[in-house]
């Protein structure tokens, strides 16, 4: 499925809770993000099943999908529309077998080794990253900069997102990488306006040529 990475948010629970979780995607949509992953490591998937279903019900009518992170049970249970998994969050095989063929099914990919082993008729898109380091993620690997994400995204045979660290000013650079899109948490989560911070990435972004 060809899907619009141009501008993909990705939530935070803490960086979210003082607007509210819909509140901040709703607004970042309206100031054009792309692609919504609901992403909370530390929710029990009992308690991310009905937070995946407000947050589906949130986006009813704008176009753009809800997909998951990691866990494949939620994207099932809620009727997401589909999931990203990373290198250690179980088969790609089984999460296409489960979700089916429509479903948006996306990976992170960090290294060229990964990405040479990838199964690239399962997978709709590769999150490649990070790009810079970032609290977001403490545990993530060597920053790749912009010259090891042209590298990634110039041998993909799948469209690209980038990952980490990444804000409004870095959408050219991004872009000359070779990749679709740019995936952001802090940038917008963490703003007092979710809509403007949206927007301003929009406006870094020059027609490709």
């Amino acid at each position: 499925m060809r899907v619009d990475l141009s501008l993909y948010l990705v939530t935070d629970p803490e960086l979210c809770a003082e607007r509210g979780l819909e509140e901040t995607v709703v607004a970042a949509v309206r100031g054009g993000v792309t692609l919504v992953q609901l992403r909370d490591k530390h929710a029990s998937d009992a308690e991310l099943v009905p937070v995946a279903r407000r947050l589906k019900t949130a986006l009813a009518g704008s176009g753009v999908p809800l997909l998951i992170n990691d866990r494949l049970e939620v994207a099932l249970a809620s009727g997401a529309d589909g999931l990203h998994i990373g290198q250690d969050d179980g088969e790609v095989d089984d999460a296409r077998a489960a979700l089916g063929a429509d479903a948006i099914l996306g990976l992170s990919v960090q290294t060229p080794e990964q990405l040479a082993r990838i199964n690239a008729a399962k997978l709709d898109y590769l999150g490649l990253g990070p790009v810079f380091a970032t609290p977001s993620k403490r545990d993530h690997a060597q920053p790749l900069g912009f010259d090891g994400l042209a590298e990634l995204a110039g041998a993909s045979p799948l469209p690209t997102v980038a990952i980490g660290g990444l804000k409004a000013e870095h959408v050219e650079a991004v872009r000359r990488a070779g990749a679709d899109g740019l995936a952001v948490i802090s940038a917008i989560c963490g703003t007092p306006d979710p809509e403007a911070a949206a927007r301003s990435f929009h406006r870094g972004v020059a027609p490709r040529r």
